[in-house]
């Protein structure tokens, strides 16, 4: 049965589905309740058949509800991703019953390949949309309505939401919990989670610096280097092009095939994201950041920051610095 006032939340899983999926979103929301959330959340795991799901990981936890019997109004309606979605994603029935919950919710979600599942129901058609980044370019492939973007740890558009890899559940679900009791209980939920507040949406869900091995040409791979370890200086495509020792429009291709940017996006990108780490790890002024960074002044930066982040310098300081240690023990002891 459930609550009379409760918000009802179904999460959607199948067999190899991630387990890490379905806890980043219904531990936060637990800890939400124990810290007074009000009205509560009332989280249920719907499979097909009410079958008992042997995770990606595989362990068995048993469902609560039947997915072919749910019916709504829910709250929140959200699917599970994981190593089994392609097989979800091509099952029908799942799929049909997810589209008719998706009508009685108020606000649908996927974590990570979950997405798959939501564009196979029609429910991405039209809509920008973020997944894991290694399943972005099949999900593009498979779903050419979809405005696939990989690089955001999350997406809203609309009443449907898409986390990128798994833990980004969680900062998804610390943004529904703000939405719905305001950030105050959002912070404290964070707390006991010993996680920041939440990142911000778009940031990138990897580091430029460490997402992906060296690029595979020796050239390409050489300028990346020279880019990354002299960011503060001219890095103009004719500079870079006389240090690779070929033209312009032959490096830009060779970036274009190894690295899919620029030379000049590629500039930007990692000079931006130099910035966001010296934002949270120093003290350092705006403007000296931006010239350490190789920006032509601090509003060069927060615009480079507001089209990578969706934030400005600032915010992204207050939101993403941790406390110092002397910090942190005088908050505790206040």
């Amino acid at each position: 049965m459930w609550g009379m006032n409760a918000r009802r939340i179904i999460v959607v899983a199948y067999d190899s589905a991630e387990l890490l999926d379905f806890a980043c979103v219904t531990t936060p929301l637990t800890i939400a309740n124990l810290v007074g959330a009000a009205p509560p959340y009332e989280v249920r795991l719907a499979t097909p058949g009410g079958k008992a799901v042997t995770w990606g990981t595989g362990f068995t936890i048993e469902a609560q509800e039947t997915l072919e019997r749910v019916t709504g109004p829910l709250d929140t309606l959200l699917v599970c991703g994981g190593i089994g979605h392609q097989a979800a994603a091509a099952d029908r029935g799942l799929v049909a019953h997810v589209r008719r919950l998706a009508r009685e919710s108020r606000r649908v979600a996927s974590v990570c390949t979950g997405a798959s599942i939501l564009a196979a129901a029609g429910l991405l058609d039209g809509r920008r949309a973020t997944t894991h980044w290694h399943w972005a370019p099949d999900l593009a492939a498979r779903y050419p309505a979809v405005a696939v973007d990989p690089d955001p740890i999350f997406v809203r558009d609309g009443q449907v939401s898409t986390a990128a890899g798994v833990t980004s559940a969680l900062d998804l679900t610390l943004a529904f919990v703000e939405e719905d009791h305001g950030a105050d209980l959002a912070r404290q939920v964070a707390r006991q989670l010993v996680t920041y507040l939440q990142r911000p949406g778009n940031q990138a869900q990897m580091s430029m610096f460490t997402a992906a091995p060296p690029p595979g040409d020796g050239l390409v791979r050489r300028i990346v280097d020279h880019v990354t370890g002299n960011l503060a200086t001219d890095l103009g495509s004719a500079t870079l092009a006389a240090v690779a020792g070929v033209s312009e429009r032959h490096l830009s291709r060779l970036f274009l095939r190894h690295l899919g940017r620029t030379p000049a996006r590629f500039v930007r990108e990692a000079r931006t994201e130099a910035a966001a780490h010296l934002l949270v790890a120093t003290r350092l002024p705006v403007a000296a950041i931006a010239a350490r960074c190789g920006f032509n002044g601090a509003e060069t930066l927060r615009q480079a920051f507001a089209d990578r982040y969706g934030v400005s310098p600032s915010h992204y300081r207050a939101t993403q610095s941790r406390p110092s240690p002397a910090r942190r023990l005088r908050a505790a002891a206040s």
